[in-house]
């Protein structure tokens, strides 16, 4: 990979519920998750070029060290259930990159973090189900990250600065998670307030520099109603490797809608 590529952002997404962008409707109208859906088919316009390469750290996989997916052909994982039976049938063919894998992999092992390589490990659902969105052609090569148990914050933006050189290389982060996550407490009415109140507070966070938001994100669940928001982090941790990955300018919040009356957001690093 070229170190004259465009320098590429670091960004946190959305990547809505199971399926949902390819369902008429899924846990409420047929138009909730429209916006999400609009937001994510004009992601590549803003981009700098067109990427070099996808490194997608999911909230939906988990290892004991940082784990690059190695394959070349990565299939996908239909890792929901409940869904319309053509869910289980959709196609997004982007190859991988084993050669970055092994860099990523390197890069987080020279920071003195635990990382290693599966040539076996697939696309889960929140790897293709947004960027089947965001990049239909899947021509750009993909490789998959996972997060390290435990899910320790500090832990996940020292791994997001270890791989922040990937971005000059023309490498796309991607943190796919979802800054709203309870499944339990979509469509409550109390919901609304305590997920704007920690939206607010995670937005106000990751707008500052990264000398004060590092400090936040380590201290996330004394944010208001963090726990609310989160009973277990695995959906906000990829938020953290996005944040280190960043730079030590401020992100920006770049999205926001109130799908199933909880508020989300995506947040842009290009520091």
């Amino acid at each position: 990979m070229s170190a004259t590529a465009p320098r590429q952002p670091a960004i946190f997404l959305p990547h809505g519920g199971g399926p949902c962008f390819f369902m008429d409707w899924t846990w409420g109208p047929a138009d909730t998750w429209k916006p999400t859906q609009s937001f994510l088919e004009s992601l590549t316009g803003t981009l700098p070029a067109e990427p070099k390469a996808l490194l997608v750290i999911s909230g939906h996989w988990e290892e004991p060290a940082f784990t690059a997916g190695s394959g070349a052909q990565p299939k996908l994982i239909f890792d929901y259930s409940g869904f319309p039976e053509h869910t289980c049938r959709l196609t997004w063919p982007a190859p991988g990159n084993p050669g970055l894998a092994m860099r990523t992999a390197a890069l987080l092992k020279d920071a003195g973090l635990p990382a290693a390589t599966d040539p076996s490990r697939g696309y889960d659902h929140g790897v293709f189900v947004p960027l089947k969105v965001a990049f239909p052609q899947a021509q750009i090569p993909v490789v998959t990250l996972s997060l390290s148990t435990p899910l320790d914050a500090a832990l996940h933006l020292a791994a997001g600065r270890a791989l922040a050189p990937l971005r000059d290389e023309g490498v796309l982060i991607v943190a796919s998670g979802m800054s709203f996550h309870n499944l339990r407490a979509y469509f409550h009415p109390q919901t609304a307030e305590r997920a704007r109140a920690f939206d607010a507070w995670l937005t106000s966070a990751v707008e500052l520099p990264a000398s004060e938001r590092d400090n936040l994100l380590k201290n996330w669940r004394s944010a208001p109603f963090a726990s609310y928001a989160h009973p277990r982090e695995e959906h906000l941790a990829p938020l953290f490797v996005a944040a280190g990955a960043g730079g030590d300018a401020p992100g920006k919040r770049v999205f926001t809608d109130e799908p199933m009356g909880a508020a989300i957001s995506s947040y842009r690093f290009d520091g």
